[in-house]
């Protein structure tokens, strides 16, 4: 390599530092981007403990076994859709009974499919196991 052209490669080495130094961000510039591209929040699911605090059900207190009844299982339960036993259908209601109150918190919970199809939590994503175990005992006390 003659001496031309080693003037030549360092000149253009140099003006290439110039460049990617002309280009670098300041700390405060840096700082400014980062805090623009946080995320707006965090999304966590009920028994995620990975968020810190026990993350409660929407609205803050638990729902009550007719409220979840109303608002995630009467669309099933009401008309018999897919298979459900209607709320107050003493025989349908009496032969899961004899299952134990435990099983049908379980199947309630983590969905069941026998008949027809019992999906997990009634698709109610929200509700917490209690709640969804209210709402059976709820059904189960109006099936009597």
């Amino acid at each position: 390599m003659n001496s031309v052209m080693f003037k030549r490669l360092v000149a253009a080495f140099g003006l290439v530092m110039v460049c990617v130094s002309a280009w670098a961000l300041t700390d405060k510039q840096i700082a400014e981007v980062e805090s623009r591209i946080q995320p707006a929040g965090k999304v966590c699911l009920q028994g995620d403990n990975t968020c810190g605090a026990a993350v409660a059900s929407a609205g803050g207190a638990a729902k009550s076994g007719e409220e979840v009844y109303k608002s995630s299982c009467q669309g099933c339960h009401a008309t018999g859709a897919g298979g459900a036993p209607k709320l107050g259908d003493v025989a349908d209601w009496g032969k899961r009974a004899e299952k134990g109150v435990d099983t049908l918190h379980k199947h309630a919970i983590e969905g069941f499919s026998d008949i027809g199809m019992m999906p997990a939590k009634g698709l109610c994503m929200s509700c917490s196991d209690e709640e969804v175990m209210a709402a059976v005992d709820y059904i189960l006390e109006n099936s009597k």
